[in-house]
């Protein structure tokens, strides 16, 4: 195959590096380090009007027909910018599953709305005792003769304070099997019994624990079939677990490269002239490479129908694990300067170096853990047994 991105990608790249310059102000960034949602709704209506909502759905449902391929070089410079896009990639990854497996009525209430920026939808899949066993779920939903009534929680619904709806999965058949008992449901969040209380991360980031008590939710909300809610959540598995950061791995390498160029030694040349220091950022430069390479491998499968789940769960390990290494290699080359945060005015990069570290973290539990990838991958790229 062919690791490059091809002349349509890079022009899309160019047109997107131009886009960041002119609408992600300082103001923007500011206030998601401030508040830790990565959610802008000014910013979210620039890229409605640009068309890069959703750039690779086909353009009669409302996108740009672009090819895995465009969408990645767009991708990478969003992560690379520390855009905030995590709204409109949740919002959009569960406007496509309805637009999968929905209703008419569904597509008619729901796509207009996502493709103009109108609403948010969080994840509603993690709860306080399953961790990232999804399947695990023992949120209820019980069927009336309107619709369903739902009691439970769900933990890690980010957004779910600004969000219009959640995705839900929630236990319909206590008795059936585990993977066998669930539906999915669209749950409006703007009603009575839904309780939603902040709970802040290791990086800063607003994510939520979300409580439903007697939240009644009308059969129209139901997406898919009662009690195959497992299928329909294969589909936003296959992209969530497709997820990488080489945008952030090449962002934090920015910083330090800058760092090193700008910041004298002992000897009073740059650091960057020290064998030490030069031998690190090879390294992450080396790693970035093959991380670039495996999440283009991902998209390329993509354009010519191959299937994508265990090869974009390599990607997204790799990615991972490697911005955390990195970012605990980059804080320890620095010493005590690489641990001062934002707000200090002598924190190199402005902070993002020691952020890196902390968001790091993060990155080997979103879109499933590390532990959850190297199953999938064991199981189904390589035929190992189960773990039990």
């Amino acid at each position: 195959m062919d690791f490059r991105l091809g002349d349509k990608s890079e022009v899309l790249r160019k047109e997107a590096r131009e886009f960041l310059r002119e609408v992600l102000t300082p103001e923007m960034v500011e206030e998601c380090y401030r508040t830790g949602v990565m959610h802008n709704v000014e910013f979210t209506k620039a890229m409605r009007d640009k068309g890069w909502l959703a750039p690779g759905w086909p353009v009669e449902y409302g996108g740009q027909g672009r090819d895995p391929i465009e969408i990645l070089a767009l991708s990478e410079e969003m992560a690379r910018a520390g855009a905030p896009t995590y709204g409109i990639g949740t919002t959009m990854m569960i406007a496509w599953v309805i637009n999968m497996v929905g209703t008419e009525e569904q597509k008619r209430e729901i796509l207009p709305k996502a493709l103009a920026g109108d609403i948010v939808i969080a994840l509603g899949f993690t709860e306080p005792e399953n961790g990232s066993d999804a399947a695990a779920a023992a949120t209820r939903a019980v069927q009336s003769d309107e619709g369903w009534t739902i009691n439970g929680s769900k933990m890690f619904t980010t957004n779910a304070h600004i969000a219009d709806y959640v995705f839900m999965l929630a236990r319909t058949d206590p008795d059936a099997p585990k993977h066998r008992g669930l539906t999915t449901f669209l749950v409006p969040m703007k009603q009575e019994g839904v309780e939603v209380q902040p709970v802040f991360t290791l990086s800063g980031e607003r994510t939520n624990i979300t409580f439903y008590n007697d939240v009644f939710v009308s059969d129209q909300w139901r997406i898919g079939e009662v009690n195959a809610g497992w299928r329909v959540m294969s589909v936003a598995f296959e992209r969530e677990h497709s997820a990488a950061f080489v945008g952030e791995q090449e962002r934090l390498l920015d910083h330090v490269v800058a760092w090193a160029r700008e910041t004298p030694g002992e000897d009073g040349l740059p650091r960057i002239e020290e064998a030490g220091v030069r031998e690190r950022i090879g390294r992450a430069a080396t790693e970035i490479e093959v991380s670039q390479l495996l999440q283009r491998r991902t998209a390329w499968m993509s354009t010519v129908d191959l299937p994508t789940h265990m090869k974009g769960s390599m990607s997204k390990l790799f990615s991972s694990e490697r911005l955390e290494r990195q970012a605990a290699d980059f804080v320890e080359m620095l010493g005590p300067d690489g641990v001062r945060g934002r707000g200090d005015p002598t924190a190199p990069a402005n902070g993002e170096i020691e952020h890196a570290l902390r968001h790091s973290k993060g990155t080997t539990i979103y879109a499933g853990t590390s532990e959850i990838q190297r199953n999938i991958i064991a199981q189904h790229e390589l035929g190992l047994p189960r773990p039990k």
